[in-house]
């Protein structure tokens, strides 16, 4: 078993959803999440109070899996984001487990 941590910009979030299910991770936790990059805009650090939100809606969902779901999920996620027209990929990382109850 191991911890697959997914994040998406809010845009993507049905998709990856739909892309769990075709590799058959059923159970999974989520939640809402701002994302951020380094490197802000002058009009944003020029301001003590930006009008602008700073960070990007997002989700990040998780789950313990085994590791034949995760292999199918990252071939998914691949295809997915070779399509992509925009610099948001879905970001998946896999995280071994070496204790659980």
């Amino acid at each position: 078993m191991k911890l697959l941590i997914v994040t998406v910009v809010e845009e993507y979030e049905k998709e990856i959803l739909r892309l769990f299910k075709k590799a058959n991770i059923e159970n999974y936790s989520g939640s809402d999440i701002d994302g951020y990059k380094n490197g802000a805009s002058m009009l944003r650090t020029a301001s003590w109070f930006p009008s602008e939100k700073g960070g990007v809606e997002s989700s990040m969902f998780f789950s313990f899996t085994e590791e034949d779901k995760i292999d199918a999920l990252f071939a998914l996620i691949k295809t997915f984001n070779e399509h992509l027209e925009t610099n948001n990929p879905i970001k998946a990382v896999v995280v071994p487990i070496e204790k659980s109850i």
